[in-house]
């Protein structure tokens, strides 16, 4: 699956390389407001952050943008379902910091100094370092704070670019299960706002 989205991205970009009209090259900043959906525990969004950079190839109104940036992502679980059906409180936190490697497809309208953008696309995140804290309730779920080096997912949002400065809005769906455990799933989901400055 991972390997026929890329193909078809990277086949994007290469078609919209060779008929792109502009190329601009920027850096960026910003918040993210993150969890890992779970379907065996409750849990909360925590803040992250990201910082990274982004290049934008393409014509009038269609475009491809690839971006690279470091990000931190966490959880807070409050509470955990045990095998008998009980929910019982119970606190667990984990923060990660990614690599995240987004390539969206997508279009502006609007003038040259102020246009608006719409954009999806899918993302990996690499895993560079992971740090996490669990109650005793956890272990009953088996490699349950055990994870995986890598997540693939699902960015859409909305930006709009006024001169050089753009800022964007977007919605990340996790697609892959980032837990190495067979039985319990987590998936991370996360909204993300962001500063730009075009610098090229």
């Amino acid at each position: 699956m991972k390997k026929i989205i890329f193909s078809i991205v990277f086949l994007t970009i290469g078609w919209a390389t060779s008929k792109a009209q502009t190329f601009n090259l920027g850096v960026k900043a910003g918040v993210n407001l993150a969890k890992l959906n779970a379907d065996f525990a409750s849990e909360e969004n925590r803040l992250g952050y990201q910082v990274g950079a982004w290049a934008r190839i393409g014509g009038a109104s269609f475009y491809v943008q690839p971006e690279a940036y470091i990000g931190s992502k966490g959880n807070k679980f409050i509470s955990i379902t045990q095998d008998n059906g009980n929910e019982v409180a119970a606190e667990g936190k984990v923060k990660f910091t990614t690599l995240d490697v987004p390539v969206l497809l997508g279009t502006k309208f609007g003038a040259k100094n102020l246009n608006f953008r719409l954009m999806a696309g899918p993302v990996i995140s690499f895993i560079l370092d992971e740090n996490s804290s669990f109650s005793s309730a956890y272990q009953q779920a088996t490699d349950f704070d055990n994870y995986k080096n890598q997540a693939l997912g699902l960015q859409a949002g909305a930006g709009v670019d006024v001169g050089s400065i753009s800022v964007d809005l977007r919605y990340e769906a996790g697609l892959s299960n980032i837990s190495k455990s067979e039985k319990y799933s987590q998936k991370p989901n996360l909204f993300q706002l962001s500063l730009g400055f075009k610098i090229l």
